[in-house]
């Protein structure tokens, strides 16, 4: 009987002891057989670490690899170091897939001629109810060019996460999650684009993200979001020369996603930190205002987006106080 080809599954895991096995369970459950399951432990300190060595234990195709903390980019950096197989798959290790998901991705695949292939997925909270999609996916399988897919992710429609997705492992050749950045799901997949690479996006729903609360890695302070919007904003720089040099044709499509990634850079840093002595912050402003009548003239950007321009360029602190008070009210 002929093998499969080998997909390697990493998952990085830190302080997660509760769901853990759920996760691994739905993994080391695939209708695809052949897999490399790869558990990176980044330092965890709840126990998490020896419930790894157990599961792997009581399943010979699990591989469990320890390391200091390092962040979600370092772990799976560390997990491609020893992925053995021909395609490449995530999964975040609160969350959990459909039995079937690397079946139909791989032969999704096979049979399109992509170098990467999608599933949809929906957002699921502690109570079991699911929670407004993020990403909608397409009615029946949809082969996307590059530059296809690359406007669906600068229109806010497109799907940048890793962990819906299986990649053949040559897309990673020199190449790595960007340590230290938030978002690097959507900086690296901007990369592989640029070099044409196809997606091919499947309707099924395989892929569940779990929000609970208190959770490492939906939960963030201040700070780390401001962090997260900052980052968002130089993916929008970095995607902007990427499509000056390749995709042309995405110019307005770019240019919308800059001045949309600031805007919500400036509804989402903390107050206090709206002030002239943060640099970044005012670079924000001064390139809202510079670029106003231009943004006022895109067709993309919507009336809404066009208010909050308005708003930001005239008095982006007094704005987001009453923004808070209308919040709160």
């Amino acid at each position: 009987m002929n093998r499969q080809p080998l997909i390697t599954v990493i998952i990085p895991v830190y302080n997660i002891k509760e769901y853990l096995p759920r996760c691994v369970n739905s993994v080391s459950s695939q209708t695809y057989d052949d897999l490399q399951i790869i558990l990176v432990d980044d330092g965890s300190t709840d126990g998490t670490s020896q419930l790894c060595d157990k599961l792997a234990a009581e399943d010979m195709r699990i591989r469990v690899y320890h390391k200091k903390n390092g962040g979600s980019s370092s772990a799976r950096n560390a997990g491609l170091m020893l992925a053995e197989g021909s395609y490449i798959g995530f999964v975040d290790s609160d969350d959990y897939i459909e039995p079937d998901m690397y079946e139909k991705l791989y032969a999704g695949i096979k049979n399109s001629g992509c170098s990467i292939a999608q599933a949809g997925r929906d957002e699921i909270d502690e109570e079991g109810r699911h929670l407004p999609d993020i990403c909608v996916p397409p009615d029946e399988a949809t082969k996307y060019t590059a530059e296809e897919f690359l406007r669906e992710l600068l229109l806010h429609k497109g799907d940048c996460s890793f962990c819906t997705k299986l990649f053949k492992r040559e897309v990673f050749e020199n190449r790595s999650f960007p340590e230290g950045k938030l978002n690097e799901d959507f900086r690296l997949l901007v990369q592989m684009l640029a070099d044409n690479e196809t997606i091919l996006s499947l309707p099924d729903r395989c892929y569940h993200v779990f929000y609970r609360q208190g959770s490492n890695s939906r939960k963030k302070d201040k700070n780390e979001f401001s962090r997260v919007f900052a980052d968002s904003v130089d993916n929008a720089d970095d995607v902007a020369g990427l499509v000056d040099k390749s995709f042309p044709a995405l110019a307005e499509v770019a240019f919308r996603f800059g001045i949309f990634q600031r805007l919500e850079y400036l509804l989402h840093i903390p107050i206090p930190q709206m002030n002239r002595t943060n640099a970044y912050y005012m670079s924000v402003v001064k390139y809202l205002r510079h670029n106003y009548k231009k943004a006022m003239r895109n067709r993309i950007l919507t009336k809404k987006n066009k208010v909050y321009l308005t708003l930001f360029v005239t008095a982006p602190k007094t704005v987001r106080v009453i923004h808070k008070r209308i919040k709160r009210l």
